[in-house]
């Protein structure tokens, strides 16, 4: 094998470790442009906006708590591939500025990428991550951020095909 090679290989793994504190700040990132979206938003969509900021304090806690458990210690220090969802994960930690008066559509836009984004990333974890506590906890959050995404769509298409009967 070549040196280059095993450069390669080695570029494109990753601890666990290292993805739970990308995913750790991917939530953290979310709930405070969720939070400050909050007042900016229609009416119409403030509960959903609302409901998005809480979902993701509840996932930025999910990883804290597993983060404090003993159980885990030497999981986190094994190394994984990066997925291939990777850089459009960690692309979601650049906000963009929506203004101080978004669009409904721009929002929901907004949320529904970011939530494909993290259904794949977490998905693809959950594929490769080893047994244990920290696949489970991806498995989960792949289904919610499915969910979510289902969620999103279905509110989209009622606000943009359907002249915005939310």
């Amino acid at each position: 094998m070549t040196e280059g090679h095993g450069i390669d290989r080695l570029r494109g793994k990753t601890s666990l470790k290292e993805i739970l504190e990308v995913a750790t700040h991917f939530e953290e990132v979310a709930r405070d442009f969720y939070t400050a979206l909050i007042p900016k938003v229609s009416k119409r969509i403030r509960y959903l906006v609302e409901e998005l900021a809480a979902e993701e304090q509840r996932h930025y806690d999910m990883f804290g708590a597993l983060a404090q458990r003993a159980d885990i210690a030497a999981q986190v220090k094994e190394e994984i591939q990066r997925t291939a969802a990777d850089s459009k994960f960690s692309d979601c930690l650049h906000l963009p500025d929506l203004g101080d008066n978004p669009d409904d559509q721009a929002v929901l836009q907004y949320a529904m990428g970011r939530e494909h984004a993290a259904m794949s990333h977490y998905g693809e974890l959950a594929q490769t991550a080893p047994a244990g506590p920290i696949k489970d906890l991806f498995v989960f959050l792949a289904s919610e951020e499915t969910k979510h995404k289902l969620e999103l769509e279905k509110l989209y298409y009622e606000t943009v095909h359907r002249g915005g009967g939310v």
